[in-house]
């Protein structure tokens, strides 16, 4: 059984990272159901840059501490949200985000595959950290809502970005024009889960040990690939997959792949170097 060591902990997210790659980033504010104020979205932040710069990260495991994944904006921390002193939301401090897009964004940037496991409460901002993810777990009884314009806005926590090519169009139409509240079961038929079931940690961990048994090489040229097909011109797409199999055909971690393969064993892999 593989053993884990925590790498990071704060009073808002803490990362456990086991042996065999997986690492599992639980947001740790339970009496406000995991809901966003400033030092949940700085941690959340701060946790995906540790990870980015960690050796030996070969899955993220997205999970929420007591009876939900993440209830959304805490409104009571952000009514004050609009005052001179901050900054407009068109300012880019993350690249191409700004900070309540990046904390949603970052996870599809990630290197490495990442799978939410979504129970209890998944509203607003909730929603659009798990769209992030590269694979949902959803609990059945999960509430779930494209929440803003209960408030009178739209979604901006990069949700408009990330759910191209899992909600068809006139669904999240209806949705964001709406907010209404949708159950884990309904999310697998509009696209917002991967897959329905009653224990979604233990499914998410479960599929994270495959992939972290796969060559960490490829697995991650695949999500580059994933992460282009929607954007890229059809040129571009089919040179970056010659591009990428290039890169990995014949390496020692390729190699150990096939081996592994066919001697029925698991592969032991090195470590893709990170910065």
């Amino acid at each position: 059984m593989s053993q884990a060591q925590t790498i990071s902990t704060n009073d808002r997210v803490t990362i456990e990272l086991a042996d065999n790659g997986v690492a599992h980033v639980r947001f740790v504010r339970p009496e406000k159901m995991n809901a966003l104020d400033a030092e949940m979205f700085d941690s959340m932040i701060e946790a995906a840059q540790t990870l980015a710069s960690t050796q030996g990260v070969r899955v993220v495991v997205l999970s929420g501490e007591g009876r939900a994944f993440c209830a959304g904006i805490d409104l009571s921390n952000f009514t004050n949200s609009s005052d001179g002193g901050e900054r407009r939301l068109e300012t880019r401090t993350h690249g191409n985000t700004n900070k309540f897009q990046e904390v949603a964004f970052q996870w599809r940037r990630l290197g490495v595959p990442v799978i939410a496991a979504v129970h209890g409460v998944c509203f607003g901002g909730g929603l659009q950290i798990a769209s992030g993810a590269d694979i949902r777990i959803v609990h059945p009884e999960t509430r779930m809502s494209v929440m803003e314009m209960k408030w009178g806005l739209v979604p901006d926590m990069a949700g408009y970005a990330l759910w191209r090519g899992l909600v068809r169009d006139d669904v999240l139409r209806e949705l964001v024009y709406t907010n209404r509240e949708f159950s884990g079961a309904e999310a697998q038929t509009l696209g917002f889960a991967t897959y329905v079931e009653k224990d979604p940690l233990a499914r998410a961990m479960e599929i994270a040990e495959v992939i972290a048994g796969k060559n960490p090489d490829a697995i991650r040229a695949a999500k580059r690939l994933q992460d282009a097909m929607h954007d890229r011109q059809t040129d571009e797409i089919l040179m970056m997959e010659s591009v990428e199999q290039d890169s990995i055909s014949r390496t020692k971690n390729q190699i150990e792949a096939v081996m592994s393969s066919m001697q029925k064993r698991p592969g032991e892999f090195d470590d893709v170097e990170v910065a």
